[in-house]
């Protein structure tokens, strides 16, 4: 029986390799090691630019892909020793609150905060025009901030593909 399960195992294994090689799906780990989310094929890397409110230059990494009628991205920021990192909550709100203004009426319709992995987070959830809506988990570990977003029809804001993503993040 031992000797007929070992057997076995390598096929689940091989199996299970061809399955995610048929779906696209892949392991993105960002260029700064801090973590590592599926997405559903090779994503766009952009480095942005930005500046805090201080003036300090910094940047973000950014994951992005087009996949079918849905859109991820994964960004990620190591914050500057000017911001102040020491209310997570607050870094968090300050984001949802400039993701808001490109919401349609302006706000979010579901806000969940959370820990994740050890870090302050937050997802929420938001309507977009023309019936898109935006699904949005930010999360701050000491100077570390990573955000996925993901924009769909508001149908599919628990699609097995969103359910996926979100629940693939791992920081490292």
């Amino acid at each position: 029986m031992l000797r007929r399960q070992a057997v076995a195992l390598p096929l689940v294994v091989i199996v299970a390799c061809e399955a995610a090689a048929q779906t696209g799906w892949l392991a993105v780990q960002d260029t700064d090691n801090s973590f590592l989310v599926d997405m559903p094929g090779r994503p766009i890397y952009k480095v942005i630019d930005t500046t805090t409110p201080a003036g300090t230059a910094f940047v973000y990494h950014s994951y992005s892909l087009e996949y079918r009628r849905l859109s991820f991205v994964a960004q990620t920021a190591l914050y500057p020793a000017d911001v102040d990192v020491s209310r997570p909550r607050a870094n968090l709100q300050i984001a949802l609150d400039d993701r808001a203004q490109r919401l349609e009426g302006g706000k979010w319709s579901k806000v969940d905060w959370r820990d994740v992995q050890g870090a302050t987070a937050v997802e929420a959830i938001g309507p977009i025009a023309g019936g898109s809506a935006l699904r949005q988990l930010s999360l701050l570990k000491g100077r570390r901030f990573v955000s996925l977003g993901y924009l769909a029809p508001a149908d599919a804001m628990r699609a097995p593909e969103a359910e996926r993503f979100f629940r693939s993040l791992r920081l490292t």
